[in-house]
């Protein structure tokens, strides 16, 4: 009976407090040329938004505060066909600063209920479940319409802080519609960064980026695990990453950084969350040779008090 209440317990915490624990992560990351001014950028990936969620749309929105130079969106941000305007409403006022985007597989459709033992599968013996149609379009006309770049099989430079960024992305791997061949080639030398941008974390495509040069690759999808036991990590990516990567910032190779946003949502049919809060990321970057601090944790001003 103890075991059974504390994991009750567990779930209730899980499901009715951590889900809703908005959490600004930041890290700095020498990731610019020599002599380049550091600029933010503001990482949101995985809203897996649903009309209802006021309190993720207000946080969000009060991410404006931070001034973040540049506003990078790695998808899943739909979990309902009429979630369009609620996710304009909270981007919102970001959709006014220099923002880049690339959509995940939750963009495309819809979640559906699934039995939660398959994320334990080995990833080539899962059959893929897919919803409803969502209406991804509608979502990249407001972004296009606001100024934000669509990242997907193109390649861009982009002024930031006065700094030129050279960037590049793919759709979705996990859903294998990445076509890296379109984007292929040695990324601009001349830029104070290069950029690659991915919803999942696939190694195959971080290593394609990592071969062309890119200082750094951001990406969303594992949800940081969603579940996980405290020191030990997550358990699964639901990719082919490896899981002490799930979140963060890390070194991919001998020159690429890669980080990974835990997200800022769920399937509305697994609405838990353990040792992992949703996130978003404000990612200071600095000159090469700089040494990183270490990421922490901490709400925006505004949103200190929202976390219901």
């Amino acid at each position: 009976m103890g075991t059974l209440a504390l994991g009750t317990a567990t779930l209730g915490y899980a499901i009715g407090i951590e889900r809703r624990h908005w959490t600004l992560r930041t890290a700095e990351l020498p990731v610019l040329a020599p002599g380049a001014r550091p600029f933010t950028i503001l990482h949101v990936s995985d809203l897996h938004m649903l009309p209802g969620q006021h309190s993720k749309q207000r946080w969000v929105a009060a991410l404006d505060e931070l001034e973040p130079d540049l506003v990078v969106n790695t998808g899943d941000n739909l979990s309902h066909r009429t979630a369009v305007p609620s996710v304009v409403r909270a981007l919102g006022p970001l959709l006014d600063r220099p923002g880049l985007f690339v959509f995940g597989s939750n963009d495309y459709y819809a979640p559906k209920p699934k039995n939660p033992a398959r994320y334990l599968m080995p990833k080539g013996k899962k059959k893929r479940i897919h919803g409803v149609h969502l209406p991804w379009r509608d979502l990249r006309a407001a972004f296009v319409e606001h100024g934000w770049t669509d990242l997907t099989h193109v390649r861009r430079t982009v002024d930031v802080a006065g700094q030129s960024v050279f960037a590049a992305g793919v759709d979705d791997p996990h859903l294998r519609r990445d076509r890296y061949a379109d984007i292929s080639g040695p990324a601009d030398r001349r830029a104070a960064v290069r950029l690659g941008v991915t919803h999942s974390p696939e190694p195959r495509v971080l290593d394609t980026f990592a071969t062309d040069g890119y200082d750094l690759v951001l990406a969303g999808h594992t949800h940081g695990g969603q579940l996980r036991i405290p020191g030990y990590g997550a358990l699964v990516t639901n990719c082919e990453l490896d899981r002490t990567r799930a979140r963060g910032a890390s070194r991919w190779g001998a020159h690429m950084w890669l980080h990974v946003s835990a997200g800022l949502g769920t399937s509305p049919y697994a609405p838990a969350r353990f040792a992992c809060p949703p996130e978003a990321s404000l990612l200071t970057l600095v000159p090469r040779g700089s040494e990183p601090r270490n990421p922490r944790k901490q709400a925006p001003r505004k949103a200190r008090n929202s976390v219901r």
